[in-house]
């Protein structure tokens, strides 16, 4: 799934599930000027009355960016998921610490990254965060989920079908979900970067083989299966996109249900693991049952 954005995002009581994809091409196109100004609001070295980044000076900006090296450091770091958690896990962790008037760890451990290889990983893994309150008992529906891109997705929608239903013309509409990647990924013969036009995604590139509609339905259906162990019918629209994928109706919850066991290192088939595994030179990669549930598939 090769400057990153997000897909889909679940936040719990204690934990929390990111799906990335980090676009080192997006960061190529930026100017130096633009990366500076990027480290600048990350960490600024004067804050205007709200709090926020003051806009920084021109000998400022000279200032941090140094040399060559120094701006490919900040390339490199505007791209990297390691990097990105680090600076997030230790803002949270000050705030923390700050509310609870304590000093110390904050985070049991590092965080989990597990590469997605393939659609049938993409798609599962997606579905998988999504429904992650539903499988909590927190919420009934996704749409009841509070503090996940599902609810996001689904509010904007919503507004977008009444807004659309209306005469006059109005503003453009604020989507609550502008933050996150939209999810039909249409440009297969354009692999280049799609650099955002809204300013608050890195990318306007989607990444599932479905539109916003078809989805939303695959996860409403699957929720339904997963929380009240019904066994219905998959939804007609879905149902050939996960029949190419090699999938059915109890290997798709299995899936679903399971994924954070069923891929502890890298998710997708046989041979995306393959092919993952010859290009860094290893002799096998390992999936905990995973990769043998997606056999039919790739």
């Amino acid at each position: 799934m090769n400057d990153q954005y997000h897909s889909e995002c679940a936040v719990l009581g204690n934990h929390l599930h990111v799906i990335l994809r980090n676009r080192p091409d997006v960061v190529e196109t930026w100017t130096d000027e633009e990366v500076t100004r990027r480290i600048w609001n990350l960490f600024p070295k004067r804050k205007d009355a709200d709090g926020g980044p003051a806009e920084p000076r021109e000998h400022e900006l000279k200032m941090l960016m140094g040399s060559k090296r120094t701006l490919q450091t900040y390339r490199q770091r505007l791209s990297d998921v390691s990097w990105m958690m680090r600076q997030l896990a230790e803002k949270i962790a000050r705030l923390a610490n700050k509310e609870d008037d304590c000093t110390g760890r904050f985070w049991e451990g590092r965080f989990r990254c597990v590469p997605l290889r393939d659609e049938a990983a993409m798609i599962g893994c997606s579905a998988y965060v999504d429904l992650n309150p539903v499988r909590a008992g927190i919420a009934e529906t996704p749409e009841q989920s509070d503090y996940t891109s599902i609810q996001d997705r689904i509010v904007s929608e919503k507004a977008r079908q009444r807004r659309s239903k209306g005469r006059r013309k109005k503003r453009p509409l604020f989507r609550r979900d502008g933050w996150l990647a939209p999810i039909d990924i249409r440009q297969r013969s354009d692999p280049g970067p799609k650099v955002s036009q809204s300013g608050r995604r890195a990318s306007d590139k989607g990444f599932l083989p479905m539109n916003l509609q078809k989805y939303l339905e695959l996860v409403d259906w699957t929720g339904r299966q997963i929380s009240g162990g019904k066994r219905g019918k998959i939804p007609a629209a879905c149902a050939p996109i996960l029949k190419r994928l090699g999938l059915d109706r109890d290997s798709w919850c299995h899936l679903v249900k399971d994924f954070g066991k069923l891929f502890r290192r890298v998710a997708g088939t046989r041979d995306s693991l393959q092919e993952s595994a010859r290009a860094q030179k290893l002799h096998y990669r390992q999936s905990s049952g995973g990769a043998a549930l997606l056999a039919g598939s790739g």
